[in-house]
């Protein structure tokens, strides 16, 4: 007796597919957000006061913790407003430490109306 085998299939090979992250300014919420194959994973909230956007508080989910998008966060909203010709203010303290660590973004600062912003706070 002659047993026929037939060929088994090769595997698929597993392909690791990096996610697709994005930042994006949602004006209608008054907030840069950063986005994880679509999902909001967390966002940088500002007001804006004398034509400036004033950073007030950052904040990535759990589920996304750890993985830098803070810093992606940051520097994709940063990036945005030095694009539109803006200033900053970081109220924020993650921004405000970030900004400390990134001195290439000093430029966008406005030292002055932080100032009077923490003189009336």
């Amino acid at each position: 007796m002659v047993l026929a085998l037939e060929p088994v299939p090769e595997a698929e090979p597993v392909v690791d597919v990096e996610p697709v992250i994005e930042v994006r300014n949602s004006p209608a919420h008054s907030r840069y957000e950063v986005r994880v194959d679509g999902a909001l994973a967390g966002f940088t909230h500002y007001l804006t006061e004398d034509g400036a956007l004033v950073f007030d508080h950052t904040l990535i989910k759990d589920a996304f913790a750890g993985r830098g998008l803070g810093s992606v966060l940051a520097r994709g909203a940063l990036d945005d407003v030095r694009a539109q010709g803006g200033r900053i203010v970081a109220l924020c303290e993650y921004i405000s430490g970030w900004l400390g660590k990134h001195p290439e973004y000093e430029d966008l600062v406005d030292h002055e109306l932080h100032a009077r912003i923490l003189a009336t706070a």
